[in-house]
């Protein structure tokens, strides 16, 4: 994958914010379970920022809120100094999301997808340069429902960057991929950084949040626990950031 290594070119940054995600005592319930209870955190703009917990913590439903799919039952969201539900339409073209599963029609046919997207932006980014770039060209007329799991992650990559957003919330985009395309996929979250893009990142992929992320947050039972960087967290390095999570995430650590 990724013949050519670059970046993608200028992304617009018409309403810069030194924070792009602010979240302040977030609580957000289902029913009668609490999903997310009380959390806070901040992503600094042009940062790769990570967000870490087992499953149920919460990772999916703060994002999703984020994003304006999930109403609060408390506390604030800023996300590129708009609030993602009353400023829905105006957050929209300037934020790209890359879901854990679908994101697709299950006939369309890939890159007839990723044109179809790339036709509801103003600027949106070359699509035979992405195309190529992720390698999607050799499955580019198969269906989306026959498509591999790696090749579903890469389309899925490809339709939430696309737009040029000023901030790509990425779940899991490395699930699925080969060795070549998780480094691929590495690499093209580097150059978004590099080209001003803010990025949020889930992943269990310790390694990969070591080796991307700018700021780490770790959350469990819905609140965030540990903040700080790689490099921090991992007390220069001493310790993986693997058993530095496991340890905070342990049901004896929580007691």
């Amino acid at each position: 994958m990724g013949r050519e290594r670059g970046h993608f070119g200028p992304f617009p940054m018409l309403r810069y914010v030194p924070v792009a995600v602010e979240i302040d005592n977030l609580v957000v319930r289902y029913g009668e379970k609490t999903a997310v209870d009380g959390l806070s955190l901040t992503v600094t703009a042009g940062t790769v920022t990570a967000v870490l917990g087992p499953n149920g913590a919460g990772k999916t439903t703060t994002v999703e809120t984020c994003e304006g799919f999930r109403r609060p039952e408390s506390g604030s969201v800023r996300v590129l100094g708009l609030d993602p539900l009353a400023d829905h339409d105006e957050l929209m073209p300037k934020i790209g999301v890359m879901l854990q599963e679908g994101g697709a029609w299950s006939g369309v046919r890939a890159v007839e997808m990723l044109r179809y997207v790339a036709t509801l932006h103003t600027h949106p980014l070359d699509v035979p340069a992405l195309v190529e770039r992720l390698d999607l060209g050799s499955c580019g007329r198969t269906p989306y429902r026959r498509l591999s799991g790696g090749q579903k992650q890469r389309l899925s990559f490809a339709l939430a960057i696309v737009g040029r957003p000023e901030l790509a919330f990425l779940d899991e985009p490395t699930t699925g991929l080969d060795p070549h395309g998780r480094r691929e996929i590495w690499q093209l979250i580097r150059d978004l950084r590099d080209d001003g893009v803010t990025v949020v990142l889930t992943t269990h992929a310790m390694d990969e949040a070591e080796q991307l992320s700018d700021q780490v947050h770790v959350v469990s039972a819905g609140k965030v626990i540990a903040s700080g960087t790689p490099d921090s967290l991992t007390e220069h390095h001493t310790k993986s950031l693997e058993d530095v999570f496991l340890e905070l995430t342990s049901p004896r650590h929580d007691k």
